[in-house]
């Protein structure tokens, strides 16, 4: 099982329909499996993936 390092939580917000009626949902953050130096596999954020490698 892959440790997740990352602090991020779902943001939740409403669908509306043509009606107007409004539906709750979660836009969940984008995870992704990532394998360290040491072998180690980490979930991260892609946001967070982008950043690490912009920095190295």
């Amino acid at each position: 099982m892959a440790k997740k390092v990352t602090a991020t939580k779902p943001l939740f917000g409403n669908r509306r329909s043509h009606s107007c009626r409004a539906t709750r949902h979660a836009q969940k953050p984008n995870l992704q499996k990532v394998t360290l130096d040491n072998g180690e596999t980490i979930r991260m954020t892609a946001k967070e993936l982008k950043t690490l490698k912009k920095a190295s």
